[in-house]
């Protein structure tokens, strides 16, 4: 199966960075949906391509440009997620997750995808690592058989969390993909 992971455009909680990183639910803005626009252009998706999105406004606006007409999964499984874990480092508010309800109502085309796992409260972004990875196993092995490509719209750390638990390794923060960045795997069993 191939993994595309997508990061999302740029967004209004880094318009004036870092003192608008507590605002909730950031969207895209003019310049990320462009870069959205753009990368629709270079990146194709065909029908039979699985997408998942993390469930922020800012994402799932990102799926709508590059897919519109596209069946998306919108699932907390690879929403925002803090690289490199900190307990000393504070939850930002830019990235609290919508509800399952909320996104139902930002977009009622979205599927929502629930595993039955714990984790549409609190999101996936300070989890201990070992749920996380149990978690995250259980959303590839979801994947595994139903497309044999799988976009997923996601955040810089989420990305670089999947990577690592793909088996690459030494990422830091320097190998995030920053806007609209794509990056394309292949994994063959979990």
């Amino acid at each position: 199966m191939e993994i595309v992971f997508i990061r999302h455009g740029h967004g209004e909680h880094l318009i004036d960075y870092p003192h608008q990183l507590n605002k909730l639910h950031p969207g895209l803005t003019s310049r990320g949906i462009s870069q959205i626009q753009t990368l629709r252009q270079e990146l194709p998706i065909y029908d039979e391509d699985l997408v998942l999105v993390s469930p922020t406004k800012r994402t799932i606006e990102t799926a709508r440009i590059l897919c519109p007409a596209k069946k998306i999964y919108v699932t907390p499984l690879v929403g925002p997620r803090m690289f490199p874990q900190n307990p000393d480092y504070p939850a930002l508010v830019c990235d609290e997750i919508y509800t399952k309800e909320e996104v139902r109502v930002f977009d009622p085309e979205c599927e929502v995808l629930d595993l039955g796992l714990d984790c549409w409260t609190e999101g996936i972004n300070r989890m201990d690592q070992n749920v996380f990875e149990i978690y995250a196993g259980k959303l590839l092995d979801w994947c595994l058989g139903r497309a044999k490509r799988v976009i997923i719209i996601s955040h810089d750390g989420t990305i670089t969390n999947y990577r690592l638990l793909l088996g690459e390794k030494d990422l830091t923060r320097d190998d995030f993909l920053g806007e609209a960045g794509v990056f394309e795997t292949k994994i063959f069993s979990h």
